[in-house]
């Protein structure tokens, strides 16, 4: 199995999921940088957190218009694995891959910490790992992170259990109906602003990222 993350400028998450992917998981990992548009040899492509071109306009807005997103928009029309984090989540958002959009916090804060997280779906490559309902704890960071969408989508995402992971507890962005993470219908694509990757490492004290990781893995492996 190979991954591509995807780099951007202004990326700085990127080598953090690769150590993940390719030093912990021990899998083919490649670095595809945004100009690129061959990812035919990927099977799981990541579009890191960061400040992709600085962040000017909107976060992801300009991404969107990176010619490797083309190839990725391709490659999750084709039912193959794209994950989206903090800064990649934003991206999903803006080129249509996800429903909704991200925006300015709550207080208008940028937010550094800590979070708990309860896992909402279960039964699916993702998350297949974790129990229902199982509380888990991840970092985040950012300062565009409450997620928004009308009620109709809202709605949708609910009936459709397209919400992945909730804020538990105090919601630290404001996110409508506590939303930390979604997936698409079909559920290949994920998008979630919680970074997995900065909880994989156990000499970090904290593997609940690493279950993500390892049961995308495992699913895609009984697949072959």
């Amino acid at each position: 199995m190979k991954f591509g993350v995807i780099v951007f400028p202004g990326s700085n998450c990127d080598r953090d999921v690769a150590y993940v992917t390719r030093d912990i998981l021990e899998q083919p990992t490649r670095m595809v940088w945004h100009q690129d548009t061959d990812i035919s040899d990927i099977d799981v492509v990541i579009l890191p957190g960061g400040f992709s071109y600085g962040d000017y306009l909107r976060c992801g807005a300009i991404a969107r218009f990176s010619p490797v997103m083309s190839s990725v928009i391709e490659h999750a029309r084709q039912g193959k694995f794209v994950l989206g984090i903090c800064n990649g989540f934003q991206v999903l958002t803006e080129s249509g891959l996800l429903p909704g959009a991200l925006i300015r916090n709550r207080d208008l804060h940028f937010i550094c910490d800590r979070v708990p997280l309860k896992v909402e779906r279960y039964s699916f490559p993702w998350t297949q790992n974790y129990q229902n309902g199982e509380q888990i704890v991840l970092p985040v960071a950012h300062g565009e992170g409450k997620f928004y969408a009308d009620e109709k989508t809202l709605n949708e995402l609910e009936e459709n259990n397209q919400i992945v992971f909730r804020y538990e507890g105090d919601n630290p962005n404001g996110s409508l109906r506590d939303i930390a993470g979604i997936c698409n219908k079909d559920g290949n694509v994920l998008g979630m602003m919680p970074h997995p990757e900065r909880a994989s490492d156990a000499m970090l004290g904290n593997t609940d990222g690493l279950k993500l990781f390892e049961g995308l893995l495992e699913s895609v492996l009984v697949g072959v």
